[in-house]
């Protein structure tokens, strides 16, 4: 799969975007590639990037995180390191948006950077959470986000999964929904994801298959 050096990863709550995001960032290092992992996941404590700081580390990608990322207090600041990413950009930049207003509301400060170069900001979409369950809604939840963030959507993932339930009817029972989604916002479908331990059995288009690094608080 390939990948803009600049892509933002967004979407709604429990859609998968932090999951994919060190799906990406941990893929492309895997290549070789130069990466920083970006987390403005500033507003949920639960599932964000710099949770697993020491997987990503590992793997030689470096992480820019808030400095209250990995711990109980939850506060909406980003760190001024984000800026170098701007100022003198190295390989690929990968960043993890805030799933809510106050999230894209923090990427919008900056926006003028963003659009003026080449990125991709990818919408994952995923058909088993009640607000984004069919495209009407799915729609209404990116138009907030490019209205907070003052950034466009480049494409859409279709990142449909019941987390450890997921099972390949689940994966191919939202192709519909993805595909009209994708048509309704007039933006293309750039890939849908499954597990990689049945991945490669689907018989799907530009299918991306991916680990489950990310686990709620009770697992």
């Amino acid at each position: 799969m390939d990948f803009k050096p600049f892509t933002l990863i967004c979407g709604h709550y429990g859609c998968g975007k932090t999951n994919l995001s060190l799906n990406i960032a941990l893929d492309l290092a895997a290549r070789g590639e130069k990466v920083t992992l970006v987390d403005m996941d500033v507003v949920n404590p639960y599932f964000r990037s710099s949770d697993y700081r020491h997987l990503i580390q590992e793997a030689g990608v470096r992480l820019i995180a808030s400095a209250f990322a990995g711990g109980n207090l939850d506060s909406p600041s980003i760190p001024a390191e984000v800026a170098s990413i701007f100022d003198s950009p190295e390989g690929y930049i990968i960043i993890d948006v805030g799933g809510d207003d106050v999230g894209a509301t923090a990427l919008g400060r900056f926006s003028r950077k963003i659009n003026a170069i080449d990125y991709d900001m990818l919408y994952v979409i995923n058909k088993n959470r009640p607000i984004t369950s069919d495209a009407a809604s799915a729609g209404e939840i990116l138009s907030e986000i490019e209205r907070k963030s003052r950034i466009k959507a480049t494409g859409i993932v279709n990142n449909t999964h019941l987390m450890g339930f997921t099972t390949e009817e689940t994966v191919l029972s939202s192709m519909e929904y993805a595909r009209q989604t994708a048509a309704d916002m007039n933006l293309p479908l750039r890939f849908t994801t499954a597990p990689e331990s049945f991945a490669d059995k689907l018989d799907i288009e530009n299918i991306y298959p991916v680990k489950v690094h990310v686990k709620t608080p009770w697992m």
